[in-house]
C-alpha cells in the first residue's frame, strides 16, 4: 500500500480541498500518514494570494528533495500548480506531477500517470460535472467542525489580487446539494459547519431548488435561513464581500439563535483613495454602515476584518484614515498584512513606492492599536459565561481542553476527553493575548 503524506497551505477552502483529496486517495486503498518520512507520495496543496506563501513551496520541495534514503513523488496542487502549470517543472526540480484548483477530484489519475509513464504529469482542467463534494469522516480535520463550499472562485478583480486567476469565475453550489451536506454531516454527530468561499455572500445560485419557501432579500441569506432549519447546532460563515453584505445578513442570525455571533468582513484600507485603486467597490461610508448595523445587533457580533498596509500610493494620510476606521470598527479581530505584489494582477504594474521599511513600520503600528482593541474585547467576557464546542486537547495544557466560542473566539478550559465534540458553558474567568480561559459550569 503506497502511502501519502498532505501538506495544506492557505486558507479554508485549501483545507477543504485537501479532505476531498484525502478521502478520494483513502478510496483508491492509499494510506495517509503524519510522517512525511514514511511516504511515498508527497502532495503540496499551495497558497499564492501573498508572495510569502508562495515561496513556502520552493522551500518545502527543495526540504522533501534532500531527505535521506528514497525520495518519494512529489505532487503540487492548488493555487501555484493553477497559475505556474508547466513551468513549475522548469523552476522546481523535482515536482513529479502538477495539478490546478479544479483538477483535485482527478488526483489518483495523476498518481496513475506518473507511477507508470514517469514524471511530468500536468492537469489543469476544468472540474468534472459529477464531482463529489462530500468528505469522508476519517478525513475531516475536525469530528465536531466541517466546511461546506458554497461558492468557488470570485468575480471582483480587486487589483491586488490574484484568486480570480487561480481559482476562476464565482460558481455556486446548488442550496439543495449544501442542505443535503449538512443533514448528513449532523447525523454524523458534526456540531458546526462553516459555510466558504473566497466571498460567500455573492453566492448566487442557477436555481433557487431548495431555498422556496425561506424569506430574505438575497439568494445568501435565504441559504442562511435553510442552513438553520436543518437544526444542526453551529453555523459560521466566512468570508463576506461588504458590496454584497447587507442588512438582511445580520436579521438572518437574529432571528435564527444557531447562527453564531461573528461577521468576518475585510475592509483591505480606511482611506477611500486607496479603495478606489484596489478596486474594493465600497467606500469607506458603505462600510461604516454596514459596521452601524452589525453594532446595532442585540446579538453581540464579533466583527473581524483583513487590512493591507503600503499599497501602491498609499500616503501617510491614508494611513492614519486605516487606523481611525479601527477605532471606529472596534474589531474583535484583524489579519494585517504588508503588501505583496503578485504578477500578472493590475496593482503589479503600480510602482511599489511605500518601502519595505515603511511597510513594517506601518504593519506595526497597526498591529499595537489593534492589540489594545482585542484586548478590550477579550476582557469583557470575564465573567460572563459562553458557550464552547470542545475541538481538541489544549496545546499548551495537557489538562485543558480548547474550543471555539460562537464568536469564534478560542476558550480553554479543565476538561475530560469526554466533553470533546460537546457544547458546554464555560464562565470566563481570564483573557490572555489571543484567547480566554475559563471554568465549566
Amino acid at each position: 500500500m503506497k502511502k501519502v503524506y498532505l501538506e495544506t497551505f492557505g486558507c479554508q477552502m485549501n483545507v477543504s480541498d485537501s479532505e476531498r483529496v484525502a478521502t478520494s486517495l483513502a478510496a483508491e486503498g492509499l494510506e495517509l500518514v503524519e510522517d512525511e518520512l514514511s511516504a511515498d507520495l508527497v502532495l503540496i496543496n499551495t497558497c499564492s494570494v501573498r508572495e510569502k506563501a508562495e515561496q513556502k513551496l520552493y522551500t518545502r520541495v527543495g526540504e522533501v528533495k534532500l531527505r535521506e534514503g528514497t525520495k518519494p513523488v512529489i505532487g503540487v496542487m492548488g493555487c501555484v500548480a493553477q497559475l505556474e502549470g508547466e513551468t513549475l517543472f522548469k523552476k522546481i526540480n523535482g515536482i513529479d506531477f502538477v495539478l490546478g484548483t479544479r483538477a483535485v477530484g482527478r488526483v489518483n489519475e495523476a498518481i496513475r500517470k506518473v507511477l507508470s509513464d514517469g514524471p511530468g504529469y500536468a492537469d489543469l482542467g476544468e472540474r468534472e460535472a459529477d464531482y463529489d463534494w462530500s468528505v469522508a469522516d476519517a478525513q475531516r480535520h475536525s469530528r465536531s467542525v466541517a466546511f461546506v463550499p458554497i461558492i468557488e472562485g470570485c468575480n471582483k478583480f480587486c487589483t491586488y489580487c490574484i484568486v480570480p486567476f487561480s481559482r476562476g469565475r464565482e460558481t455556486s453550489l446548488p442550496a439543495s446539494e449544501i442542505i443535503r451536506q449538512v443533514l448528513e454531516l449532523k447525523r454524523n454527530g458534526v456540531k458546526e459547519v462553516h459555510l466558504i468561499g473566497q466571498n460567500v455572500n455573492s453566492y448566487r445560485p442557477s436555481t433557487e431548488s431548495g431555498l422556496e419557501g425561506f424569506k430574505g432579500s438575497s439568494p445568501f441569506s435565504r441559504l442562511l435561513r435553510a442552513v438553520a432549519a436543518t437544526g444542526i447546532e453551529r453555523i459560521k460563515f466566512n468570508t463576506s464581500f461588504p458590496r454584497d453584505f447587507n442588512a438582511d445578513i445580520v436579521e438572518a442570525i437574529e432571528e435564527n439563535e444557531n447562527l453564531c455571533n461573528w461577521v468576518h468582513l475585510p475592509v483591505q484600507s480606511g482611506s477611500n483613495k486607496v479603495l478606489k485603486d484596489m478596486r474594493r467597490l465600497h467606500t469607506v461610508e458603505s462600510y461604516k454602515k454596514k459596521i452601524d448595523r452589525i453594532k446595532a445587533s442585540p446579538r453581540n457580533i464579533a466583527l473581524t476584518t483583513d487590512i493591507i498596509v503600503g499599497f501602491p500610493g498609499e500616503t501617510i494620510e491614508d494611513f492614519e484614515q486605516t487606523m481611525g476606521l479601527f477605532e471606529y470598527s472596534e474589531y474583535a479581530t484583524a489579519y494585517i498584512f504588508k503588501y505583496s505584489p503578485r504578477p500578472d494582477t493590475p496593482a503589479y504594474a503600480m510602482r511599489d513606492d511605500v518601502s519595505p521599511e515603511e511597510k513594517t513600520r506601518r504593519f506595526l503600528e497597526l498591529e499595537r492599536v489593534q492589540k489594545h482593541l482585542q484586548a478590550k474585547h477579550l476582557e469583557g467576557y470575564i465573567g460572563r459565561t459562553v458557550s464552547v464546542l470542545a475541538e481538541k486537547r489544549s496545546a499548551k495544557s495537557p489538562s485543558d481542553l480548547s474550543g471555539h466560542s460562537t464568536c469564534h473566539r478560542v476558550v480553554n478550559f479543565p476538561g475530560s476527553d469526554g466533553m470533546l465534540g460537546s457544547i458546554v458553558d464555560v464562565r470566563i474567568t481570564q483573557a490572555k493575548a489571543n484567547s480566554l480561559y475559563g471554568e465549566v459550569v
